[in-house]
């Protein structure tokens, strides 16, 4: 274990590259390019439109849960814990957490996540900064192994020159698009019709819900057809006096053939609830959580079950390993700048998505059958 071989200045400074230049409301007129990057804000209508996206996307950042760093020197390990809980992530948090938190939101949104340390002269790392990949184009140059970032400006773009700040991740990549792809990928056409559906329903029980009376007067008559726009204005004006008194029922008082009928009484709302389970159904398997967790009671007896729990817990699996990447990344940073060369492990939390009871009758019919194997050897 090395020791600490640099002072840190008070005064330096710590420039991110990946941040935008400019500051004027109406920049993006500077910097739009045509069919440049328009499946963000699809995703982003998405997320808003459907809740049941955005709270999955929420519950698998809770669900991947958090993590501890465990080092070969104590001393070492305090401080570098020290370090990550402390760490200013973004102008309002402070901690990895914060951090590894929005990062995954925009890995799971985009397919893309990409942060930068904000290191000083000094070579200390002084914040964690998210990137908004609007502003940013990532391409594959010369080396297929390494990516190129470059930061949109007025101009031409600007290449990032330190890319050994850069945190870079993409998830379910494909070979000609290393940007990887979004958990939102494939929803488009699905929630456009579950849209569509929601929309006619608003219509049907606007027209239908919020009563509408139709008032027909039948003169009967000579004498009632020839007064007899006159008394139908009387017949409008009381039917409308009696409709907006506030106060309390009034009664409607008309003299002739008066006919009242309620509008679009008769006609019956389309049960939607099939198709609309039909387009939540493939909502639901594109997200991968049980519905459940959702809010979504299809069936009474509904749980998770052990399968559901494993292919869950896989999937949570995946993201952990694509954000220890980038986690091991600022550790190494940050040791060889503070002079350590120690060892370090990342550990993550447990993944505990069982019911506690049914945890503890497991481990209660574990004991039951070590004890009878015990005493079968006994004997």
């Amino acid at each position: 274990m090395g020791t600490k071989n640099k002072a840190k200045d008070s005064k330096s400074t710590f420039p991110v590259e990946t941040l935008r230049a400019s500051r004027h409301p109406f920049s993006a007129l500077y910097r739009y390019k045509p069919l440049s990057r328009p499946e963000f804000k699809v995703f982003d209508a998405i997320r808003e439109a459907v809740p049941i996206v955005g709270a999955a996307v929420d519950k698998i950042i809770r669900l991947v849960g958090t993590f501890t760093v465990e080092c070969d020197s104590q001393r070492v390990e305090k401080e570098l814990n020290t370090f990550l809980k402390n760490v200013p992530a973004g102008a309002c948090n402070r901690g990895i957490d914060s951090f590894v938190a929005c990062f995954l939101d925009s890995l799971l949104m985009y397919g893309t996540a990409v942060g930068e340390m904000a290191v000083g002269s000094d070579g200390q790392i002084y914040g964690l900064y998210n990137a908004p990949l609007e502003g940013l184009e990532i391409s594959v140059g010369d080396n297929p192994f390494s990516p190129e970032i470059a930061v949109k400006t007025a101009g031409e773009p600007k290449a990032v020159k330190h890319l050994e700040r850069i945190l870079i991740s993409s998830a379910n990549p494909t070979a000609d698009n290393p940007e990887g792809r979004s958990l939102l990928y494939g929803l488009p056409f699905v929630t456009g019709v579950l849209l569509k559906i929601f929309d006619s329903i608003g219509t049907n029980f606007e027209r239908v819900g919020n009563l509408r009376y139709a008032v027909t007067y039948k003169p009967s008559n000579e004498n009632d057809v020839a007064f007899g726009a006159d008394r139908a204005a009387e017949i409008a004006r009381e039917w409308s006096a009696a409709m907006s008194d506030k106060d309390g029922v009034r009664d409607f008082v008309a003299v002739g053939d008066v006919d009242i009928k309620v509008i679009g009484a008769d006609n019956q709302i389309i049960d939607c609830e099939i198709p609309v389970r039909q387009m939540l159904e493939q909502i639901v398997a594109k997200l991968g959580l049980p519905p459940f967790m959702l809010g979504l009671s299809w069936s009474a007896t509904e749980r998770m079950s052990t399968q559901q729990a494993d292919v869950l817990t896989s999937e949570l699996e995946y993201y952990r390993g694509l954000l220890t990447r980038v986690v091991e990344k600022i550790i190494r940073f940050w040791l060889r700048n503070e002079g350590y060369s120690c060892n370090f492990n990342i550990v993550w939390s447990d993944i505990t998505l069982q019911d506690e009871v049914e945890t503890a009758r497991a481990r209660l019919l574990r004991a039951q059958a070590e004890k009878l194997e015990m005493e079968g050897v006994k004997e």
